[in-house]
């Protein structure tokens, strides 16, 4: 009993009716009615397979869809097909369709109606695509039938790769109406691939970020990768290259694995978290690369097998990234998460088809194309999502750096306030031990002198007069920052201001035997009204350029004026020198501050750097304007232009009655400085005038000495008690009218305004000069009728 069973379970499948279909049959799956016998040693022929004493060795399938996997083996396929039609108008052409580009070979055998099968079709991945009967992407073949004709087809399956024959029998009209649908969808999947390249290479190109240019190479890997896999590369890329058609697939899975690698690399950032997970990325993408050479130089089996095993750790791998970058607080890996989520989904659910656990449909048959398309525009969002987040994050930066800024503006502002203030008390300070030298230096000049003390005292006074020259320079600068200068117009006379300077420059002319001149034209007014002292200084710090870079030749200054309608008078000093000259500069950098011509002008020459700008911004200031011109080796030439206001001619005054003109010795002055050393220099200045003296170094003793004695005159050093000692003199019996003649280290707008509201009768700056305090007393005490006053 035994053996008859075995005996009838070997002949059952040669009892297995063959499926039926008719004319309303639209397709028909063959997975579980086929019959499959595998050939491990790729001997068998078709002979051998369709005779009687095989038909017991194939064996019925039972699967939607046969799934070999990577096998060695040949795999005979036998479908027994009854047409049931009876209507002889019944479509006599039907389609077999075996729905898996990447089969390298595959034959169809057919009854020739002699009983015996030949070979009717040979085609497959490894064979031009001109071998296939019906150009599809997918196997076609055509059969015909007759109503109620029965018939069997034999296919023979062999691959280097993976094995799977979904199989199904397709009415001509039902396949041509599915078609669309096919296309629009695969249309649908490559067209959001291409879309999503395109978009993220303008992107790439307009914020050149890495990470776009390997998520556009894995895009374009991926991409070519389905292509190849769905047969369409072959169908319209390289149809007639079967070798490249076969080795495309693992080289594309080798450059989706170390493009992929590096863009999940770049854009989770895991060397910042993970540096384990880093290392085994660029082990991947380096995988990726030796996958790539290995699908050019070895066999396609070897090569395939290589490239599935990289693409399954590769996925594993960047999911695991993902979910560690997420876990880091990267907000943008949650995107990457669910894009590799749809992508895992997707080979699942193939794969699950594939297995036959779903059934084969167009849903199941495409869920990886789906999944990937899905992933490649959650990806797209990621990326999107990180420029938003690197946007918020440098408007971030820069509002904290703005902030920063902001205190830093105020601490520089608050350090250069700070610096104003230290270089104006510096050289408001430097002026006291300055009035004592220079003051001692004068007193030299009054004195018989051999010739070398003479020349010693006319050393050290230049070098005072430098000194000086460049604390003036520096406590001007401070107030044109500040802001506290303004223009000052006054009475002055135009020629008594050049005699002046031509005075302070003629021993420089003698010195280095050069040239000076001062020419005004005779047509110009001798009084006018304008700021004397910052015309003299713009031209002191001029003249003083001019002989400090001039060796031979001249020195000259020319004044001339335009008049104009308004009544005011347009007058234009040029100081013209022989001196080095210089190249071409633009007003820019010439009138900037601690500028130097050349960085050897310095050592050689000395100065600050500061002449040129604070010229520039005294002459701004009162409305004029600096021009110059220069040539090297033959010399320059500046022009200075300011409006003044012309005056008539002063009557020439009476001579004074000698009975009524009163002498030095009969006058008493006070002087109050509480330095000793600026006191001993002034009052050596007094004395050498002929004036009587009396000193005291503080306000108290001051106030004491005038409400017992009788005095002509005051000179009061401002720090010392400064304005408030004033206004207690003035509030003193008799000393309503005493002339309080002010000694100040600095003579700005707010000092001069002071000045003039407590009764200061006259203003003498520090150091004194011995012509100024002169002229300062003869004014007051010698000569009262004609008290004018006078600033010094």
């Amino acid at each position: 009993m035994r053996y008859l069973l075995i005996l009838f379970l070997c002949w059952l499948p040669m009892f297995a009716g063959a499926v039926e279909f008719n004319q309303s049959t639209r397709s028909l799956p063959l997975g579980r009615v086929m019959q499959v016998l595998e050939d491990p040693t790729d001997a068998l022929t078709i002979a051998q397979v369709s005779s009687p004493a095989y038909a017991a060795q194939f064996k019925a399938h039972d699967k939607a869809t046969l799934n070999a996997g990577y096998s060695r083996s040949v795999f005979w396929l036998k479908v027994d097909l009854h047409y049931t039609a009876t209507d002889a108008r019944a479509p006599r052409t039907w389609f077999l369709e075996l729905a898996y580009p990447p089969l390298n070979r595959l034959d169809l055998y057919q009854n020739d109606g002699t009983g015996n099968y030949r070979l009717t079709t040979r085609t497959g991945s490894a064979l031009p695509f001109a071998s296939r009967e019906v150009r599809q992407s997918n196997y076609l073949f055509k059969l015909n039938f007759v109503p109620d004709q029965q018939q069997t087809v034999y296919l023979r399956l062999q691959s280097e790769g993976s094995i799977q024959a979904p199989l199904t029998l397709w009415a001509g009209t039902a396949y041509l109406e599915e078609q669309p649908l096919r296309l629009y969808v695969l249309g649908a999947i490559y067209g959001v691939l291409l879309g999503m390249l395109v978009y993220n290479l303008f992107i790439y190109l307009s914020v050149r970020d890495t990470s776009y240019l390997y998520y556009i190479l894995y895009i374009a890997s991926f991409g070519l990768y389905q292509l190849s896999v769905n047969g369409v590369a072959v169908e319209y890329f390289w149809p007639n290259n079967p070798w490249w058609a076969n080795a495309a697939v693992p080289f594309l899975i080798g450059s989706a694995a170390l493009f992929g690698s590096l863009f999940a690399r770049s854009f989770l950032h895991t060397a910042q978290h993970s540096r384990w997970l880093d290392r085994l990325l660029l082990a991947l993408a380096a995988c990726g690369a030796v996958v790539m050479v290995l699908a050019l130089l070895t066999s396609y089996a070897v090569a395939l097998r290589l490239a599935t095993g990289l693409a399954l750790v590769f996925t594993v791998t960047i999911f695991i990234a993902a979910i560690k970058a997420w876990y880091c607080g990267q907000r943008m890996a949650r995107y990457f998460i669910i894009a590799w989520s749809a992508f895992l989904l997707g080979g699942v659910v193939n794969t699950m088809m594939v297995l036959g656990y779903l059934p084969n449909m167009f849903l199941t048959m495409y869920a990886s194309q789906l999944g990937s398309a899905i992933e490649v525009a959650l990806l797209s969002l990621a990326l999107a999502d990180r420029i938003n987040g690197m946007r918020e994050q440098q408007a971030q930066i820069l509002f904290d750096a703005s902030q920063k800024l902001e205190v830093l503006n105020q601490q520089l502002a608050r350090s250069n306030r700070l610096k104003d203030e230290f270089l104006a008390t510096l050289t408001h300070e430097l002026r006291t031990p300055m009035n004592g030298v220079i003051g001692s230096l004068e007193l030299m000049q009054t004195v018989p002198l051999d010739d070398d003390l003479a020349q010693y005292q006319q050393t050290a006074a230049g070098s005072a007069r430098d000194m000086m020259r460049m604390v003036n320079g520096i406590l001007t600068l401070t107030e044109l920052q500040a802001g506290r200068l303004t223009a000052q117009p006054q009475v002055f006379s135009l020629r008594g201001a050049l005699d002046t300077l031509r005075q302070q420059f003629n021993a420089s002319a003698q010195s280095k035997g050069l040239e000076f001149s001062i020419d005004v034209a005779d047509e110009l007014p001798d009084r006018v009204i304008g700021d004397a002292g910052k015309l003299i200084q713009c031209l002191d710090c001029l003249l003083d350029n001019a002989f400090k870079f001039t060796h031979d030749g001249s020195v000259r200054v020319r004044v001339v004026g335009v008049p104009h309608s308004d009544g005011s008078l347009r007058l234009s000093f040029i100081v013209t020198d022989s001196g080095i000259g210089f190249a071409f500069l633009d007003e820019a950098t010439l009138y900037q501050r601690f500028f130097q011509v050349d960085g050897s002008t310095t050592r050689e020459y000395g100065g600050l750097g500061i002449g040129l700008a604070i010229c520039r911004q005294l002459i701004e200031l009162l409305g004029g304007r600096l021009t110059h011109h220069s040539e090297p080796r033959k010399g320059s030439r500046f022009q200075l232009d300011v409006s003044v206001n012309p005056l008539p001619p002063e009557p020439k005054a009476q001579p004074h009655d000698p009975l009524t003109q009163r002498a030095p010795h009969e006058c008493t002055v006070l002087l109050v400085d509480d330095n000793s050393v600026g006191q001993l220099a002034v009052r050596g200045m007094l004395l050498k005038l002929g004036y009587r003296v009396k000193t005291v170094d503080n306000g108290p003793s001051a106030l004491a000495l005038l409400q017992n004695e009788t005095f002509d005159a005051v000179l009061l050093d401002v720090p010392e008690g400064g304005f408030s000692l004033c206004c207690q003199i003035r509030a003193l019996p008799g000393c309503g009218e005493l002339p309080v003649i002010a000694l100040s280290a600095s003579l700005n707008v707010s000092d001069r305004e002071r000045c003039h509201g407590i009764g200061i009768t006259d203003r003498l700056a520090k150091p004194v000069r011995f012509d100024a305090l002169q002229a300062v007393l003869e004014c007051r005490l010698l000569c009262p009728l004609e008290g004018e006053s006078a600033e010094h």
